[in-house]
């Protein structure tokens, strides 16, 4: 039987597919990551649940909005952590704490913008921050499942990955609200076809 290396690394054509390393640290967020790791190895496509709040706090958006968070992070910020679709929302994988620090941060945005239209915040749709005590679907290290409803858009690549913080969070969602205001709410045509270059990751 192949092990999860194996399968992982037979897959590298794919640019959504984890790597070994990302997917070691993905299973350390669960309290049994050997048992994960085992499932993955047997079953390289299956998705599974995972906690918040150790390895990783996780901001849900709907997904129209989230890919233009995450368009702000690549094109004008400093990338981004792992990123995953599943069911119509986008996940933004986090560092551990955005989840109870960024809603704060945009009532802040949000009062210090009264008086103005709209508010800096105002086009900024309901996120909702999961961390210590909750729980995501994490999509599947290689492929995409049939019927699963998620894949990845930035795997994880390493074991101590990248993550953003609530204020990088913070300013997406603000330059993103900005940009709905000025374009269309339908996105583009070829938006699947997009791919994060990592490599440019800060």
């Amino acid at each position: 039987m192949n092990s999860t290396r194996e399968v992982i690394l037979d897959a590298t054509s794919h640019v959504s597919d984890a790597t070994p390393d990302g997917a070691a640290w993905l299973a350390s967020a669960g309290p049994y990551p050997r048992s994960t790791l085992a499932l993955w190895e047997e079953r390289p496509q299956a998705p599974v649940v995972l906690p918040c709040g150790s390895a990783f706090d996780v901001v849900s958006a709907p997904a129209i909005f989230g890919r233009r968070m995450l368009d702000r992070m690549w094109d004008e910020g400093p990338g981004s952590g792992p990123v995953a679709e599943f069911r119509g929302r986008m996940l933004l994988f986090a560092a551990p704490g955005t989840a109870q620090r960024l809603p704060s941060l945009l009532e802040w945005e949000e009062w210090s913008a009264r008086g103005r239209t709209g508010g800096r915040t105002g086009a900024v749709p309901p996120l909702l921050c999961h961390g210590a005590g909750d729980a995501v679907t994490v999509p599947a290290p290689v492929g995409v499942p049939a019927r699963s409803g998620s894949r990845w858009l930035v795997a994880p690549d390493t074991r101590l990955p990248w993550l953003p913080g609530p204020e990088i969070l913070l300013w997406a969602a603000v330059r993103a609200a900005r940009a709905a205001v000025r374009i269309s709410i339908f996105p583009p045509a070829d938006q699947d076809a997009k791919v994060y270059d990592v490599s440019r990751r800060r």
